[in-house]
């Protein structure tokens, strides 16, 4: 049962939500930062949002992903996300192994978090975004 499986506590992994330019436009991306000097192996990741627009309640579908192995202090695109959402909160649950002990965190940027006040400069991506922890 998840209740008998010890969860660490998640250091060095950071989530990120920064805007490429392109040819064809600006193009946002979620992204898994792992600042550990150790790799990371099979890195789940689930992404909904959810909240109010105008009123209403939205919910966006369940997002599953998965990265086999993220080596030491690398990034991996995790997946394209659209502006629109950025409304709702959105809400990404990470879990990953280092060796054989599993860790486990849920990240949460809510609809305020892509204010142009919060956007800065992420050296890792070589982009502009919000980098949660």
């Amino acid at each position: 049962m998840k209740k008998d499986i010890d969860f660490s506590p998640v250091t060095g992994v950071k989530l990120a939500i920064a805007k490429e330019e392109t040819p064809a436009g600006a193009e946002w991306a979620v992204y898994i930062i792992n600042f550990n000097l150790v790799e990371l192996n099979t890195v789940m990741i689930t992404s909904k949002g959810y909240g109010e627009i105008e009123g209403e309640m939205r919910k966006t579908s369940t997002l599953r992903h998965m990265i086999q192995e993220l080596g030491p202090q690398c990034v991996a695109k995790i997946e394209p996300i659209d502006p629109a959402v950025f409304a709702l909160t959105n809400e990404f649950w990470v879990s990953y192994y280092i060796v054989d002990q599993i860790f486990d965190k849920k990240f949460i940027f809510t609809p305020g978090s892509f204010d142009a006040s919060f956007r800065q400069m992420i050296p890792e991506l070589g982009l502009e975004g919000v980098l949660h922890s």
